[in-house]
């Protein structure tokens, strides 16, 4: 009992402690320009709690002075560290409708492929071990467009190039994904589709790890449909490209029933 009371005490204290802290912050009378160094100091140290809320106060109080513009660019990191990704793309969107000739604009674009990216990290996968690529894509898929604007709009950009390598990873992981769909209407029996999504991955992921096995299931559905010169395509495409692929047999010594 005495733990239950000690514990509710406590997070009476906590309450209390937090509404004084930000009723103190809203009395805050400090000029733009300390605001600023005072949220830049706070997102620096990793606080980025409270440098979001310096920054939005800097920003209600001083909309159109010199510190702005930058406040609103840094408040999009704090957002996204702070893990409130939509408050993130919001801000970001924000930035480049307001200033789309800004000298640090591709920043904003950046970081919204990179809050996307980061969305498609479930911190539960990283834990267990789980294979992203079977999990649902659209964050992927849009990470990999706001890159793709990033580098085509900014081709002299200094974030380009980590945008170009996250690009290649987020095309792969989307090949895998279609893949295992393929496979997955394979064991349903569904051959037509499994041949859609296998030749979706041929045609739409040019160069990606999983094209080889795109072909097999590809070679395979013909197969088991009765298009049997489909199959000697695809399989004969296998051949060319990967003559070692380990798989090559298991569609050649496929018996359809």
């Amino acid at each position: 009992m005495k733990s239950i009371t000690l514990l509710f005490t406590l997070c009476l204290l906590l309450n209390f402690s937090g509404c004084s802290s930000l009723a103190e912050l809203q009395d805050v009378n400090w000029p733009a320009d300390r605001l600023y160094l005072k949220a830049k100091e706070e997102l620096d140290a990793g606080g980025y709690d409270d440098a979001i809320k310096y920054y939005e106060l800097l920003e209600a109080r001083h909309p159109f002075g010199k510190y702005a513009q930058q406040a609103q660019l840094d408040i999009i990191y704090a957002y996204y560290k702070f893990n409130e990704p939509e408050s993130a793309i919001m801000a970001a969107d924000r930035f480049i409708k307001l200033y789309p000739r800004h000298a640090h604009v591709d920043y904003a674009y950046y970081l919204k492929g990179l809050v996307n990216f980061e969305r498609n990290q479930s911190t539960l996968d990283r834990l267990l071990g789980l294979d992203r690529s079977q999990r649902e894509q659209s964050a992927a898929m849009q990470s990999f467009q706001k890159f793709s604007e990033l580098v085509a709009r900014f081709p002299d950009s200094k974030y380009r190039a980590d945008a170009r390598q996250r690009m290649i990873y987020l095309r792969n992981m989307l090949a895998e994904h279609e893949l295992h769909v393929a496979k997955f209407y394979m064991i349903r029996g569904a051959y037509v589709a499994a041949a859609n999504r296998a030749s979706n991955v041929i045609k739409s992921y040019q160069r990606a790890p999983a094209i080889p096995d795109a072909l097999v299931t590809l070679a395979k559905a013909y197969k088991i449909m009765g298009l049997n010169d489909l199959s000697e395509s695809a399989l004969k495409v296998l051949k060319l490209n990967y003559p070692n692929h380990e798989k090559i047999a298991v569609v050649e010594n496929l018996v359809v029933k």
